[in-house]
């Protein structure tokens, strides 16, 4: 086999490692890759979860070379992750608390791909029955079926492998020290020895989600662990905010203003109701989407 196709499941330095949609009955069915300098020089950056096409295959020393990027389904913009199918933003019940401003951002950044996103509620055997449904209530009023998981007493393991089982591409993103690849060692027992096989030959030490990477699941099913980071940025353009905010896009049809370009805040005409928790946050991002905007005056 000289040529193939396949999906890039991990970026390390300047190499990506690739996984065929079909194994060669002999040679490897992941390969260290480089990219083929025209790819650069057209600006064609590769990442995890696209579709390649891979030529030049050593299968002695595994190695190919990326020469085609397949166009994208979806992209997520942080962690950057292509075609992915659904988005799980795993957010912790406590340690650390929950924060209604972080835990917006996470879901307007999910929203963004245009992909189904489910929300995570980890660590929950950290809060009382009580607690934990007024959060799941709170939840669903913002337009969102939490699922409520522990990777300590299994507590809703069973039902987030099954529906990652059916998921093409599932990529699992939230702050630090949420739990994410708690979750996924308890979903897959053997993923530590998997990362350490793959280390070996990347040359990387224990997997300390310093990166995505993709793991199969099931056959046709894959999950990314991504890094933890804290604050995402908010969407730069002010008329597509408001279809990101689930309790506001179900208002939008039909179209309840006067005007196309209505923000929803007090313009006359404007049917939208107000009263839903997050309309501050809404409010307040407008804001802050309108000042990023605008051009500076600095110089």
């Amino acid at each position: 086999m000289t040529e193939a196709a396949g999906i890039v499941v991990a970026l390390q330095a300047n190499y990506l490692e690739v996984e065929l949609d079909q194994t060669p009955e002999q040679g490897p069915s992941r390969l260290l890759c480089t990219r083929r300098t025209r790819l650069s020089h057209r600006g064609k950056a590769v990442h995890v979860g696209d579709r390649v096409h891979v030529e030049a295959i050593d299968p002695v020393q595994a190695r190919a070379v990326v020469s085609g990027v397949a166009p994208r389904s979806s992209w997520l913009t942080r962690p950057q992750v292509a075609n992915v199918s659904l988005v799980l933003v795993a957010l912790a019940v406590d340690q650390p608390a929950f924060d209604p401003d972080q835990a917006s951002r996470f879901l307007l950044t999910a929203e963004r791909t245009g992909s189904p996103v489910q929300l995570l509620l980890t660590k929950g055997d950290l809060l009382g029955e009580e607690q934990r449904s007024a959060l799941v209530q709170r939840l669903q009023g913002w337009g969102y079926e939490a699922l409520v998981i522990s990777s300590q007493t299994g507590e809703g393991i069973e039902a987030l492998r099954q529906l990652l089982q059916t998921t093409e591409l599932a990529v699992v993103c939230g702050p630090s020290g949420v739990g994410k690849s708690s979750v996924l060692n308890r979903l897959m027992p053997h993923l530590a020895l998997r990362v350490g096989a793959v280390s070996g030959r990347l040359q990387r030490g224990r997997h300390t989600t310093r990166h995505v990477e993709l793991f199969s699941i099931a056959p046709g099913a894959r999950v990314a662990d991504t890094p933890g980071f804290n604050r995402p940025e908010l969407p730069a353009d002010l008329s597509e905010l408001g279809l990101l905010f689930p309790e506001l896009r179900t208002q939008l049809d039909p179209w309840p203003c006067r005007f196309r370009d209505c923000l929803h805040l007090q313009e006359p005409g404007c049917g939208i109701n107000r009263d839903w928790e997050r309309f501050a946050l809404y409010q307040d991002a407008l804001m802050e989407c309108a000042d990023l905007s605008r051009p500076s005056r600095a110089g």
